[in-house]
């Protein structure tokens, strides 16, 4: 099976939302059916992105949700990983599309226009960059 990287905004899905279009998903990841990857980097991304006031999460809840992610993602360190060949327009999300390419073939699940614009060039290095919330299953 693919490991699977997931941007923020999947995770929200999965976490914050409870978002139907992800629960087969977030089964799968609670399950530990599909590697997932992460890293410091995506970690700091969530935790920043969940702290927002648009949210409304306590700190409590913020910290569950890290806690939780952490303990079902596979964590690889930031320093080690091999750059994509292309570079994303949102500085933010080059660390989904390196986390895909070094782990390749691998899936990445975003819903950003700025990943998903790069879908084509990916899947020339095996990785399948979708907006499809069930593409684990490929």
């Amino acid at each position: 099976m693919k490991p699977v990287v997931l941007d923020t905004n999947i995770l929200l899905d999965i976490f914050v939302f409870n978002d139907e279009r992800a629960i087969h998903l977030k089964q799968a990841i609670l399950a530990g059916g599909i590697p997932t990857i992460a890293s410091e980097k995506t970690f700091l991304e969530l935790a920043d992105v969940i702290s927002r006031p648009l949210f409304k999460l306590d700190e409590a809840i913020q910290i569950s949700i890290l806690a939780q992610w952490k303990s079902l993602a596979q964590q690889h360190d930031d320093s080690d990983l091999a750059p994509a060949p292309w570079q994303c327009q949102d500085p933010d999300d080059q660390i989904f599309l390196d986390l895909a390419y070094q782990f390749r073939p691998a899936i990445l699940i975003s819903k950003d226009n700025a990943v998903l614009r790069l879908a084509s060039r990916a899947a020339q290095e095996d990785i399948l960059i979708t907006s499809d919330y069930n593409a684990f299953r490929l």
